[in-house]
């Protein structure tokens, strides 16, 4: 794989995002390493892209920052992050900044390749994937930089792109997913990234429904703002060749080899760190309705072996009483040895997941309740049902658990408002191990409606976005206090364009505010 350089200009870090004025011709060359190939064959690219992306959105990035923040877990020793101290710009630059100059060049790479030879096989589930990224970086900062990216190297390119509106990049992103989709559905498609895809290995249909998949997701983000478009992209993304996910054979997950090299990242991080659990959130509302994923979400506790949430946002001090006293999460994910005892053991390869068949009939259940992109009503429980068996056998358990949780009066499904209520909480928790979708979800339905920051929390209001990077500041500031003037001030509070119109969503509470600490309900 190419051996990127970072150069250092002045007092800024060159990067893919931006360098201030210089001669780029000459940071270009600067760039080439003499001593490794220009010319990396795209299914390296693909794979070295693949692992990368899956690592930091479903393993940092969750595990840091946006599990805490939509309450997924909580955390126990150094809870910086849970009191959102540690998830400022400076904290989380390297979750804006290293995609550009990681797999997102590694996927425009295989693009260009494939584009090039004319083979859909190769250029289609590239461009999937690096939308996949690309929703990560929108949904947690907004207007990113997005069409001038990834274009330093190129004749005219500018190593300062501008940043862009989310409108527009939703815009691109669905239009890409059409071409991916189509492309890879065309008689004859050429191309196959064989073994070096490491989540389908080369089958296009998978990737085909994985793009329309994804294009599914992000529509119905887009139903409080624009719900025109939202109807028409579901509609388009149900109806386009290979359809969307069937059932769990069709999860887009990375079997990680587990190797000691290329391992689950959160079993990588449970090996030396103990400082997360389940968050009494999560814990409460699975108690709740009696739910059978306790066991597969959880550990037991190890004072009393129940199971026990853990608050979130508390000071180390406070919270120091739950690092005995609150279950760590799923065994499924902890490698067995680690630097404070034996839990789990087969966390090393345990996959990550991208995009479930769970999350997508979900997607299904609520846009037929709402009657949005072609179904209707009657088709809602079909799917809330499908969807929910679909997560507890993801996870491990068995469909006969699967029908006796259904059966339970208030997991039955209910039509109308309490029904999408009852499809938000559920997709909310399908979303366990995916933070950042689940954040987004969060955003847009206010469900839970338990949420809201911890009695320590630095501000009262769950975040709606993450803060630019600092290293944005020195490389690309022109455009960085442009996208500022545009969107907001660069602050938790501050909505990107998705999330301007949270009223619209027929789950948005009328008693209380969404997501503020002292009005939002207790877990």
């Amino acid at each position: 794989m190419m051996n990127k350089k970072l150069l250092t200009v002045g007092s800024g870090l060159a990067v893919a995002l931006g360098v201030a004025a210089c001669n780029t011709d000459n940071l270009t060359n600067l760039n080439k390493n003499p001593n490794s190939p220009e010319d990396v064959p795209a299914t390296v690219l693909f794979t070295a892209g693949s692992v990368d992306a899956v690592g930091r959105w479903l393993g940092g990035y969750d595990l840091r920052a946006a599990s805490f923040v939509v309450q997924h877990q909580a955390e126990v020793q150094y809870p910086d992050e849970d009191r959102y101290t540690r998830i400022t710009g400076g904290s989380t630059a390297g979750y804006f900044d290293n995609p550009y100059i990681t797999h997102l060049e590694d996927l425009t790479k295989v693009i260009e390749k494939g584009e090039a030879a004319n083979e859909a096989g190769v250029y289609g589930p590239a461009l999937a994937l690096r939308t996949w990224s690309f929703s990560y970086l929108t949904n947690s900062w907004g207007d990113v930089p997005y069409f001038d990216a990834l274009k330093g190297d190129a004749t005219g390119g500018s190593l300062s792109p501008k940043y862009d509106p989310q409108k527009d990049i939703y815009t691109d992103m669905f239009a890409v997913l059409d071409k991916a989709s189509k492309d890879m559905a065309a008689s004859g498609a050429a191309g196959d990234l064989g073994g070096g895809d490491p989540i389908y290995g080369g089958n296009l249909v998978k990737w085909e429904r994985f793009a329309n998949s994804l294009r599914a997701r992000l529509a119905l983000l887009l139903v409080n703002k624009d719900p025109a478009t939202a109807t028409a992209q579901l509609a388009a993304a149900f109806a386009a060749p290979g359809g969307v996910f069937q059932s769990n054979a069709d999860n887009a997950q990375l079997a990680w080899p587990g190797d000691g090299v290329y391992n689950n990242p959160w079993a990588g991080f449970f090996s030396t760190r103990d400082d997360n659990r389940v968050s009494l959130v999560l814990m409460n509302l699975m108690k709740s309705l009696n739910d059978p994923r306790i066991p597969l979400y959880a550990q037991p506790s190890p004072d009393d072996g129940t199971y026990k949430g853990a608050p979130n946002g508390l000071t180390a001090e406070k919270a120091a009483p739950f690092i005995c006293c609150s279950s760590r999460v799923t065994a499924l994910m902890f490698p067995g040895n680690t630097a404070y005892g034996f839990f789990g053991g087969s966390g090393n390869s345990f996959p990550s997941f991208l995009l479930t068949y769970a999350e997508v009939a979900l997607i299904q259940a609520e846009a037929a309740e709402r009657n949005l992109g072609g179904l209707n009503a009657a088709q809602a429980a079909g799917f809330y049902n499908a969807g929910i068996t679909a997560s507890i056998e993801q996870w491990g358990g068995t469909a006969a658990e699967a029908v006796t949780y259904l059966a339970q009066p208030n997991v039955v499904y209910v039509p109308g408002t309490p029904g999408l209520v009852q499809i938000a909480q559920q997709k909310w928790l399908a979303l366990f191990g995916d933070g950042g979708t689940a954040w987004a979800e969060w955003r847009r339905t206010c469900v839970p409606y338990t949420i809201s920051p911890g009695e320590d929390a630095s501000a009262a209001n769950i975040p709606r976005r993450l803060q630019y990077s600092t290293t944005e500041v020195s490389v690309n500031g022109v455009n960085l206090k442009a996208a500022i003037a545009v969107q907001g001030p660069d602050k938790f509070e501050s909505r990107m364009y998705w999330d301007t119109a949270p009223t619209a969503a027929p789950t948005y509470p009328t008693t209380f505010t969404c997501g503020l600490r002292g009005s939002a309900p207790a877990p």
